[in-house]
């Protein structure tokens, strides 16, 4: 396969990531289409890394998912508590969490 098929799947995935992320209203939705579009950034960053013969983009890619494994503890708890407080895992009802 020639690096812009890669290309290619990394802009679908990430496509797929921000409609879901802009269309949907419950929070693990929009959080796994985050997760999905980090992927697809990671695919990339390997994809330019191989094509210029370097590690960087790798490297990138592995810092990015170690900030995604923190994203996903602290986006987690803050989803469990907005659903233990609203009995609901609704984006529309985490702003009536303010103070």
């Amino acid at each position: 396969m020639s690096p812009a098929n890669y290309l290619y799947l990394a802009a679908l995935l990430f496509t797929i990531g921000a409609a879901g992320v802009l269309i949907r209203r419950n929070a693990i939705v929009v959080f796994m289409c985050v997760e999905l579009m980090l992927n697809a950034c990671n695919l990339a960053f390997v994809t330019f890394s191989r094509m210029h013969g370097n590690l960087d983009g790798q490297v990138i890619a592995f810092f990015t998912m170690v900030v995604a494994a923190a994203e996903v503890v602290v986006g987690l708890a803050i989803i469990v508590s907005i659903f233990r407080s609203r009995h609901s895992a609704s984006v529309d009802d985490a702003n009536l969490m303010k103070l």
